[in-house]
């Protein structure tokens, strides 16, 4: 019986290890019958990122790290963006009759909207690790995420009309010190206000957090025109602005 046993523990081992063996991506095909490459099938996870279909991941997919790590240091992710932001100054030319009485407003995130964490996720095998948060934090008290060049030039030009720029991140109050000085080294200064997460606003999800600065800041007369982030979590729950544009991140997700 023993011998018997171990025989079809054995078995069962090697059949395991010979049908994981065979399966390998580029040997798929969908259901449709096309066949899958690694590539289309990592352009396929990353365009259903962005398009939040596939929600609250924790890492990206072990064999599209290479791909989404090539993407995001890509001229693809810089044209990406810039057409963002394109069509965030073409709905503000056409769309926003701006009253210039102090109160009009935009909003921005920081990170990946403003700030760049590329240069820290190309260290951490570009979302293929679980978030550290105690790493990226470190990262950021350094102050040295360069700057996203297109969303600078649309933050100076809101500025330049008399635009109301206040910054809501999820980054907590204790790196405001090191947030500020980072904006400003990279180029940015002139900002209404910077939003940052304190002790009670840790008890509600992200999402929440930034319903709850835009219900006040509405109080408070202001006309939100547009959100510019790069999370779905800066622009859903109520109330809800007039536009949101979102810019290209396939390595994390913040709920």
């Amino acid at each position: 019986m023993g011998r018997l046993l171990g025989f079809l523990l054995c078995f069962s081992s090697f059949f395991i290890s010979a049908t994981f063996a065979d399966w390998n991506i580029l040997d798929q095909r969908t259901k449709s019958g096309l066949k899958i490459s690694l590539k289309s099938y990592c352009e396929g996870w990353r365009i259903n990122v962005e398009l939040h279909n596939i929600q609250g991941f924790a890492v990206v997919p072990e064999e599209c790290v290479s791909y989404i790590g090539k993407y995001v240091t890509s001229i693809q992710y810089k044209v990406d963006s810039e057409r963002t932001i394109e069509e965030c100054r073409l709905y503000l030319s056409t769309s926003c009759p701006l009253k210039k009485d102090g109160k009009d407003a935009w909003l921005f995130d920081i990170d990946d909207t403003l700030l760049s964490t590329v240069p820290y996720f190309k260290k951490h095998h570009f979302g293929g690790e679980k978030l550290n948060l105690t790493l990226l934090e470190g990262w950021m008290s350094r102050g040295k995420a360069p700057a996203l060049e297109h969303s600078l030039k649309f933050f100076d030009e809101l500025k330049s009309m008399g635009v109301q720029i206040f910054l809501v991140s999820s980054r907590r109050e204790h790196l405001r010190s090191a947030t500020t000085d980072n904006l400003v080294d990279v180029g940015y200064h002139g900002w209404t206000r910077l939003i940052l997460r304190g002790p009670d606003d840790e008890l509600n999800e992200v999402q929440q957090y930034k319903a709850n600065v835009r219900k006040q800041l509405i109080s408070n007369g202001y006309r939100i025109w547009g959100i510019v982030g790069d999370q779905y979590s800066s622009f859903e729950g109520l109330p809800s602005v007039r536009r949101s544009f979102k810019l290209p991140n396939p390595f994390y997700y913040v709920s």
